[in-house]
């Protein structure tokens, strides 16, 4: 009975997402660079369940020095013509593992990428909100990603291969205590995901890259 689902999740998800392949053992690299392009970090992540409507994606996050800082999921789930990413997926990798002893509440919308794109084209906000209550105080860090807008079509070259790619730019913000907030670029392959990101701050200035390095499908 097992192996049966199994077979029929691939098969589902592989249907499920033009941009993300779902299928489960499917291994990808992305490498992550600060300013002056230097190394900042790297992230393994692979599919590491896979049903007919849903994948969860699994991560292991390394320093510059190849030391492994954390791992944690997230999930993906099919709709009618895309698919829903987790919206915890919106927060730095590590940042909610930092409170999982404490009571944590975890709100927010999904963020949603639909299967046909065009130059363009508006795509939904997504947000998160987390409350951390540590008596007799909460602290709160809210997360949002807005103003997402398919700007057209590109070829770009990574250490993984040459990939056509929609350009898609967006705004994020994000508080607790402090307001961060930027702008990015980010550049997604059908069959592959996310290629490359490029981060703004407020000012037009680049502050990190994200590429991907390898992938294993």
């Amino acid at each position: 009975m097992l192996g049966v689902l199994a077979i029929s999740g691939i098969n589902a998800q592989n249907d499920c997402s033009k941009f993300y392949p779902l299928t489960e053992g499917t291994k990808f690299q992305i490498t992550s660079y600060g300013k002056k392009d230097k190394l900042s970090g790297v992230i393994d992540y692979v599919v590491k369940a896979s049903t007919g409507d849903a994948a969860t994606m699994s991560y292991e996050m390394y320093d510059d020095k190849g030391k492994m800082i954390v791992t944690s999921e997230y999930d993906m789930t099919c709709t009618n013509d895309g698919i829903s990413i987790d919206f915890k997926s919106l927060v730095a990798p590590g940042v909610i593992e930092q409170y999982k002893d404490m009571e944590v509440d975890i709100t927010g919308t999904n963020l949603l990428l639909p299967n046909n794109l065009s130059a363009g084209q508006s795509l939904p906000d997504a947000d998160m909100l987390m409350i951390v209550k540590i008596e007799p105080i909460a602290m709160k860090l809210n997360a949002k990603v807005f103003n997402r807008k398919v700007e057209g079509k590109e070829t770009i070259t990574t250490p993984a291969g040459s990939f056509d790619c929609f350009v898609i730019t967006y705004s994020h913000e994000s508080k607790m205590g402090i307001k961060f907030s930027g702008t990015a670029k980010q550049w997604l392959a059908e069959g592959v995901g996310m290629v490359s990101q490029t981060d703004y701050n407020n000012k037009g200035e680049i502050m990190g890259k994200s590429v991907l390095t390898k992938f294993e499908k």
